[in-house]
């Protein structure tokens, strides 16, 4: 019994939802998102309410029941307030600026780390330490942040690396010594 899949998603004001067949195209005040939905799943909209409804109780239609409601109801929220992902850059000489629409992050390597803004994702550098990931779409926005996170993961001795504000880092301890 998928609870997630029952939940109706209702539409805020200023929300366009438009089904075509499989296709849904949600538009909002942060820009427009498509998805193509799974053929077998009937996705139904009634007076600014998406229900999704699944054609039996299958152990692929069940799971995809909640999938699909989940999508549908990331791409609405995208749409209205957006996604956004923290990272902080913890280590000695590690900075981050944002120079036009790259960011460039020294990260102890010999030479400067340089990524460029995708389309649909802003970076925000508040800091010298920290960077702001922000976007409509909710997996866009994580498959970035997990590639910036990728250049200089934290390591587990001094917590040196890119991490996530909330993440937490278990902590090792360094050699014994001579007794």
């Amino acid at each position: 019994m998928s609870r997630i899949g029952k939940k109706p998603i209702t539409v805020p004001a200023g929300v366009d939802v438009k089904l075509n067949g499989n296709d849904i195209t949600v538009k909002g005040p942060k820009g427009t998102l498509n998805r193509t939905l799974h053929p077998e799943m009937k996705v139904e909209m009634n007076d600014g309410v998406i229900t999704v409804t699944r054609p039996s109780d299958d152990k692929e239609h069940r799971s995809l029941h909640g999938l699909t409601r989940t999508l549908i109801a990331n791409m609405v929220e995208g749409v209205t307030n957006g996604f956004k992902k923290e990272l902080d850059v913890n280590g000695v000489g590690y900075r981050v600026q944002k120079q036009g629409k790259n960011l460039v992050m020294n990260l102890g390597y010999s030479h400067q780390v340089t990524m460029s803004e995708v389309p649909g994702i802003t970076i925000e550098v508040p800091g010298p330490n920290k960077i702001i990931i922000l976007g409509p779409d909710k997996q866009q926005v994580g498959q970035f942040a997990a590639e910036v996170r990728e250049k200089r993961p934290p390591e587990p001795y001094k917590g040196k690396g890119i991490k996530y504000v909330d993440e937490v880092i278990r902590r090792k301890e360094g050699k014994a010594g001579k007794k």
